[in-house]
Protein backbone atom coordinates (compact mmCIF):
# COMPACT_ATOMS: atom_id res chain seq x y z
CA UNK A 1 0.00 0.00 0.00
CA UNK A 2 2.71 2.22 0.73
CA UNK A 3 4.26 1.64 -2.65
CA UNK A 4 1.16 2.35 -4.18
CA UNK A 5 0.75 5.96 -2.54
CA UNK A 6 4.46 6.72 -3.56
CA UNK A 7 4.03 5.91 -6.85
CA UNK A 8 0.41 7.97 -6.85
CA UNK A 9 2.36 10.92 -5.78
CA UNK A 10 5.47 10.88 -8.16
CA UNK A 11 2.69 10.47 -10.99
CA UNK A 12 0.25 13.10 -10.24
CA UNK A 13 3.25 15.44 -9.45
CA UNK A 14 5.21 14.53 -13.14
CA UNK A 15 1.45 15.09 -14.55
CA UNK A 16 1.58 18.31 -13.28
CA UNK A 17 4.61 19.28 -13.91
CA UNK A 18 4.45 17.65 -17.76
CA UNK A 19 1.18 19.94 -18.04
CA UNK A 20 2.19 22.98 -16.35
CA UNK A 21 5.64 23.09 -18.63
CA UNK A 22 3.73 22.59 -21.86
CA UNK A 23 1.39 25.37 -21.07
CA UNK A 24 4.35 27.61 -20.39
CA UNK A 25 5.99 27.20 -23.48
CA UNK A 26 2.64 27.73 -25.78
CA UNK A 27 1.65 30.45 -23.69
CA UNK A 28 4.73 31.92 -21.63
CA UNK A 29 7.19 34.00 -22.75
CA UNK A 30 10.79 32.91 -24.48
CA UNK A 31 14.37 34.30 -23.85
CA UNK A 32 15.32 36.98 -26.44
CA UNK A 33 16.78 35.82 -29.50
CA UNK A 34 15.53 31.49 -28.77
CA UNK A 35 12.49 32.04 -31.28
CA UNK A 36 13.42 31.16 -35.03
CA UNK A 37 17.36 29.56 -33.74
CA UNK A 38 16.97 26.74 -34.40
CA UNK A 39 14.74 25.23 -37.52
CA UNK A 40 11.81 22.83 -36.14
CA UNK A 41 10.11 23.31 -39.14
CA UNK A 42 9.42 19.71 -39.83
CA UNK A 43 8.79 19.05 -36.30
CA UNK A 44 4.97 19.51 -36.78
CA UNK A 45 4.79 16.69 -39.27
CA UNK A 46 7.19 14.38 -37.02
CA UNK A 47 4.75 14.82 -34.20
CA UNK A 48 1.58 13.78 -36.30
CA UNK A 49 3.40 10.93 -37.69
CA UNK A 50 4.37 9.70 -34.17
CA UNK A 51 0.85 10.00 -33.09
CA UNK A 52 -0.44 7.87 -36.21
CA UNK A 53 2.59 5.37 -35.43
CA UNK A 54 0.78 5.97 -31.40
CA UNK A 55 -2.35 5.03 -32.93
CA UNK A 56 -1.39 1.98 -34.66
CA UNK A 57 0.27 0.55 -31.79
CA UNK A 58 -2.76 1.21 -29.37
CA UNK A 59 -4.72 -0.89 -31.61
CA UNK A 60 -2.31 -3.37 -32.36
CA UNK A 61 -1.80 -3.64 -28.22
CA UNK A 62 -5.41 -4.04 -28.29
CA UNK A 63 -6.00 -6.61 -30.85
CA UNK A 64 -3.02 -8.81 -28.89
CA UNK A 65 -4.10 -8.58 -25.21
CA UNK A 66 -7.95 -9.78 -27.05
CA UNK A 67 -5.71 -12.81 -27.86
CA UNK A 68 -4.36 -13.37 -24.51
CA UNK A 69 -0.07 -12.26 -26.54
CA UNK A 70 0.70 -10.49 -22.71
CA UNK A 71 4.28 -10.58 -23.66
CA UNK A 72 3.58 -9.41 -27.32
CA UNK A 73 0.67 -6.41 -25.47
CA UNK A 74 3.76 -5.62 -23.24
CA UNK A 75 5.96 -4.92 -25.76
CA UNK A 76 3.80 -3.05 -28.14
CA UNK A 77 1.99 -0.88 -25.56
CA UNK A 78 5.81 0.32 -24.07
CA UNK A 79 6.65 1.16 -27.96
CA UNK A 80 3.59 3.39 -27.55
CA UNK A 81 4.47 4.73 -24.60
CA UNK A 82 8.01 5.05 -25.76
CA UNK A 83 6.57 6.85 -28.86
CA UNK A 84 4.53 9.36 -26.85
CA UNK A 85 7.29 9.95 -24.68
CA UNK A 86 9.66 10.93 -27.83
CA UNK A 87 6.26 12.80 -29.26
CA UNK A 88 6.47 14.90 -25.43
CA UNK A 89 10.26 15.95 -26.46
CA UNK A 90 9.57 16.76 -29.74
CA UNK A 91 6.19 19.28 -28.85
CA UNK A 92 8.36 20.93 -26.09
CA UNK A 93 10.85 21.83 -28.56
CA UNK A 94 8.98 22.72 -31.50
CA UNK A 95 7.27 24.99 -29.21
CA UNK A 96 10.20 26.15 -27.31
CA UNK A 97 12.06 27.37 -30.45
CA UNK A 98 8.41 28.60 -32.34
CA UNK A 99 6.96 31.37 -29.77
CA UNK A 100 3.13 30.54 -29.93
CA UNK A 101 0.59 28.33 -31.53
CA UNK A 102 -0.06 28.07 -35.25
CA UNK A 103 -3.25 30.10 -35.64
CA UNK A 104 -6.42 28.46 -37.68
CA UNK A 105 -7.06 29.91 -41.03
CA UNK A 106 -9.26 27.15 -42.42
CA UNK A 107 -12.96 26.86 -43.29
CA UNK A 108 -14.22 24.51 -40.88
CA UNK A 109 -13.32 26.62 -37.63
CA UNK A 110 -15.67 25.71 -34.91
CA UNK A 111 -15.09 21.82 -35.84
CA UNK A 112 -11.24 22.47 -35.50
CA UNK A 113 -11.80 24.28 -32.27
CA UNK A 114 -14.26 21.40 -30.98
CA UNK A 115 -11.34 19.44 -31.56
CA UNK A 116 -8.67 21.18 -30.56
CA UNK A 117 -10.03 21.89 -26.91
CA UNK A 118 -11.54 18.35 -26.48
CA UNK A 119 -7.84 17.27 -27.63
CA UNK A 120 -5.82 19.73 -25.03
CA UNK A 121 -8.24 18.76 -22.26
CA UNK A 122 -7.23 15.02 -23.19
CA UNK A 123 -4.22 15.24 -23.04
CA UNK A 124 -3.62 16.40 -19.96
CA UNK A 125 -5.97 13.92 -18.36
CA UNK A 126 -3.80 10.91 -20.50
CA UNK A 127 -0.75 11.67 -18.74
CA UNK A 128 -1.52 10.11 -15.44
CA UNK A 129 -3.73 7.71 -16.48
CA UNK A 130 -0.93 6.40 -19.04
CA UNK A 131 1.20 6.26 -16.25
CA UNK A 132 -0.97 4.54 -13.73
CA UNK A 133 -1.74 2.48 -16.29
CA UNK A 134 1.66 1.27 -17.20
CA UNK A 135 2.51 1.39 -13.76
CA UNK A 136 0.22 -1.19 -12.62
CA UNK A 137 0.76 -3.16 -15.55
CA UNK A 138 4.95 -3.39 -14.99
CA UNK A 139 3.78 -4.01 -11.16
CA UNK A 140 1.43 -6.98 -12.52
CA UNK A 141 -1.47 -5.34 -10.61
CA UNK A 142 -3.62 -7.41 -13.42
CA UNK A 143 -7.07 -6.38 -12.68
CA UNK A 144 -6.27 -2.58 -11.28
CA UNK A 145 -4.32 -2.68 -14.97
CA UNK A 146 -7.60 -4.21 -16.65
CA UNK A 147 -10.04 -1.21 -15.13
CA UNK A 148 -7.65 1.52 -15.68
CA UNK A 149 -6.59 0.00 -19.12
CA UNK A 150 -10.78 0.09 -20.23
CA UNK A 151 -10.55 4.11 -19.17
CA UNK A 152 -7.13 5.10 -21.23
CA UNK A 153 -7.20 3.23 -24.41
CA UNK A 154 -10.49 4.99 -25.74
CA UNK A 155 -8.75 8.39 -24.44
CA UNK A 156 -5.12 7.85 -25.58
CA UNK A 157 -6.60 6.41 -28.80
CA UNK A 158 -8.42 9.70 -29.12
CA UNK A 159 -5.54 12.00 -28.19
CA UNK A 160 -3.34 10.59 -30.55
CA UNK A 161 -6.35 10.40 -33.09
CA UNK A 162 -7.03 14.28 -33.11
CA UNK A 163 -3.66 15.13 -33.00
CA UNK A 164 -3.20 13.70 -36.59
CA UNK A 165 -6.31 15.55 -37.56
CA UNK A 166 -5.35 18.98 -35.86
CA UNK A 167 -2.08 18.49 -37.88
CA UNK A 168 -4.05 17.97 -41.12
CA UNK A 169 -6.14 21.07 -40.80
CA UNK A 170 -3.21 23.13 -39.48
CA UNK A 171 -1.09 22.40 -42.33
CA UNK A 172 -2.66 20.45 -45.15
CA UNK A 173 -6.16 21.70 -45.24
CA UNK A 174 -6.43 25.22 -44.38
Amino acid sequence: MKTDQFWSRIIYIVSVIISLAVAFLILGPRPEGTEGSLDVSMLPLFNASLNGIVTVLLIFGFILIKQKKIEQHRNVMLTAFGASALFLVSYVIYHWFKSGPKLYTGEFTTLYYSILISHIILAVVIIPLILFTLQRGWTSQIERHRKIARITFPIWLYVSITGVLIYLMLYKVS
